[in-house]
Order: C-alpha cells, then sequence, then structure tokens
C-alpha cells in the first residue's frame, strides 16, 4: 500500500500523469474528430500548436532578461500550459497517419522535450523542497551559520547539480526546434499548392 505523502506519490506519479493525460488528450480529440468526420481539421492542427509552443518561450525570454514583462512564475506556469497544449495540438495534427520519417523524428523529439521538461519540473521541484526542508531542520537544531553551512555543503552542491538539467532540455529542445523547422519547410515546399 503506497503512503500518502510518499515521493512516489508526491513525485513520480504526478510526472506519469502528465505524460498519460497528454496521451489520453491527443486520444480523445483524434477520436472526436474521426467521429464527426472532421479528420482534415487535424492536418492544420499543428499550426497552432507550433504558435502555442513559440508563444511559451516568454518563460525563457523573460528569465534572460530579454524581456522585462511578466512574473517569472506565472510566465513558468503559461510556459508549461502553452507547451503542453501545443504539443496536444501536435500530437492530433500527427494522428497515425504520418509516413515521413522527418515528421516521426520531429514528433518524438518533442515527445522528449516535454519529457525532459516535466523531469526538470518534478526533479528540481523536489530537490528544492528537500534543501528547504533540512535547512529548517538544522536550525530548528540550534546549528551557527557556518555549522549550517557545513552541514548543507553537498545538499547545497547537489541542488545546483539538479538546477543543471536544462543543460539536457535546451539541446533537446533546439534538436525538436530544427526537426520540426525542417518538417514545415518541407511540407511547404511539397504542398499540392494547385
Amino acid at each position: 500500500m503506497m503512503l500518502r505523502g510518499s515521493l512516489f506519490s508526491r513525485e513520480v506519479v504526478p510526472f506519469y500523469l502528465s505524460l498519460l493525460a497528454l496521451l489520453a488528450a491527443t486520444l480523445a480529440v483524434d477520436a472526436a474528430l474521426h467521429l464527426l468526420d472532421l479528420v482534415w481539421v487535424g492536418k492544420w492542427l499543428g499550426i497552432p500548436g507550433v504558435l502555442l509552443i513559440c508563444a511559451s518561450f516568454g518563460y525563457s525570454l523573460r528569465k534572460r532578461k530579454l524581456i522585462s514583462q511578466g512574473h517569472p512564475a506565472t510566465l513558468m506556469r503559461l510556459h508549461e500550459r502553452m507547451a503542453w497544449a501545443g504539443s496536444l495540438l501536435i500530437l492530433v495534427h500527427a494522428g497515425i497517419h504520418f509516413n515521413a520519417v522527418l515528421a516521426w523524428l520531429a514528433i518524438w523529439a518533442m515527445l522528449l522535450n516535454v519529457a525532459s521538461g516535466l523531469t526538470g519540473k518534478f526533479l528540481l521541484r523536489r530537490a528544492g523542497a528537500r534543501l528547504a526542508a533540512t535547512t529548517r531542520r538544522l536550525r530548528s537544531e540550534g546549528l551557527t551559520a557556518e555549522a549550517l553551512e557545513d552541514r548543507l555543503y553537498w545538499d547545497s552542491l547537489t541542488y545546483d547539480t539538479v538546477k543543471q538539467w536544462r543543460v539536457l532540455h535546451y539541446p533537446i529542445t533546439l534538436a525538436f526546434a530544427v526537426l520540426g523547422t525542417a518538417h514545415i519547410v518541407s511540407s511547404l515546399i511539397f504542398w499540392g499548392w494547385s
């Protein structure tokens, strides 16, 4: 029996539920389009999907001080929701109808990007919460600032390392951007314009 509030229920379950929710929503929307004989709509859902994902980068721009509008925490939540919704639309756009390698590569890169983003979100939150809890516990034991710093050295170092998960997330994002752009360009080149 899983303990209420266990690490598994607080961290692992939400991660997998987020991925399963994306899959379930994709299947539901795709099924609805098929039932309503609106399969052709899926072809066009890639455009708003890409626009949502591009708009979600407001958080990254704010974090790097390229824009000054918006509160970082709010922009982060928007980033997560817009990227999720954009991924949903792109997955419905993809359906099971792809016959091009480039399109499949772009989808897999997008799914890896979503998974790495969720991993970073849950892993970073967990590491930060653990460091904060340990800090509170040690302070309540009456440790001096110097002793506290010594005792938290490895935890702080670990937390700083966990914050570097973006080192993996960025190349995955770049791969998705390149493959997605190549897919869009090739679609425009080979589009039946007549």
